[in-house]
């Protein structure tokens, strides 16, 4: 179950991407005056201490845990400076602004319908219960419009606490808690299943995330969970170079140590996967953008400029299919 046709300029039109990258230079940049304050945290994953360093990014150093191999800002904003990057940041209101909307049609055929029809298939071989499918970090509600038009939930439920975003969701007509999942009551989360999409990696804390998850959710409920690869194509070749690298995104797991993350929590972990299609493109344009050299990689070079149209799109089935995709996805259920 791949994503189809899916390419970068659909859901990110080069057009709008120049600026939404100066913005992001300038958001990161009032982050980063504050550094001095930020503080050093252990693995997100293990809770090790010992590192060595991965790369350095806009001011932000990112390491390596020596024991588990997860790559992570340290030091890192506090929580609470970390929240007023959000609330502050003017990166995702030009998202919601211009990105989101020019890219709706693609995003919703080639993303979330594929999204909807991956959690469907989860749900019917494990058994989810049908009652109540929460999503935690919406957006602007394109997974929640999309999944309550198949019916197959009785009720579903976005938290988002971003204002502008969760009066997206309300135009969709989706039930919205407008507040931090740490702040969401119990009779408030009673979740079948839990959902959240490219969350994890922004989180000051993503075991206390979790621990949050797992409190909302029913015994024998389901939390499916998605976020960036370290270990996967792109992240591993591009390193400083990848987007994915980059101060707003903390927590930068793999696999191995992704399922150390959710087992730390008594979640117990029944899929791993990485079904991602844009590995190869996303190399391939910053190569032709001359942000990365592949004269050391002779056979990528091949693949990636010389043959693309007839190589590129098997070289990424064979990066899907062997766990080597930077898109991860995780599932997981909360026991009796």
């Amino acid at each position: 179950m791949g994503y189809g046709s899916l390419t970068e300029n659909a859901i990110r039109p080069d057009e709008l991407m120049a600026r939404s990258f100066e913005l992001l230079e300038e958001d990161t940049k009032r982050l980063m005056a504050d550094r001095n304050e930020f503080i050093t945290v252990s693995c997100p994953a293990c809770s090790k201490t010992e590192t060595t360093l991965f790369c350095e990014k806009r001011g932000m150093s990112f390491v390596r845990c020596n024991e588990c191999e997860t790559v992570y800002g340290s030091p890192r904003p506090t929580e609470q400076r970390l929240a007023q990057y959000y609330r502050e940041a003017t990166y995702y209101d030009y998202w919601n602004q211009y990105i989101y909307p020019a890219s709706e049609g693609a995003r919703r055929e080639r993303i979330v319908q594929p999204r909807v029809k991956r959690i469907l298939e989860i749900a019917k071989r494990l058994g989810v219960g049908r009652e109540r499918l929460i999503e935690i970090g919406a957006g602007t509600g394109q997974f929640c419009e999309s999944m309550a038009e198949t019916n197959h939930f009785q009720e579903i439920v976005a938290v988002e606490p971003t204002p502008a975003s969760a009066e997206s969701c309300r135009a969709r007509g989706i039930t919205v808690l407008q507040q931090p999942v740490e702040s969401v009551n119990e009779r408030d989360g009673n979740a079948d299943l839990i959902v959240s999409f490219e969350v994890l990696e922004h989180l000051f804390s993503p075991m206390a995330y979790l621990e949050c998850c797992k409190r909302l959710t029913k015994p024998g409920g389901m939390i499916v969970v998605t976020c960036p690869n370290v270990k996967g194509f792109d992240v591993n070749l591009l390193r400083e170079v990848s987007d994915t690298v980059t101060p707003e995104h903390l927590n930068l797991f793999h696999p191995n140590s992704l399922k150390c993350l959710f087992e730390s929590v008594g979640l117990e972990v029944l899929q791993l996967m990485t079904p991602g299609r844009l590995d190869a493109e996303i190399v391939r344009k910053k190569t032709l953008a001359g942000k990365f050299d592949l004269t050391d990689h002779p056979e990528l070079k091949t693949i990636l400029l010389d043959e693309w149209d007839d190589r590129g799109g098997p070289f990424q089935d064979s990066l899907e299919k062997n766990m080597q995709s930077s898109h991860m996805w995780i599932v997981a259920r909360k026991n009796l």
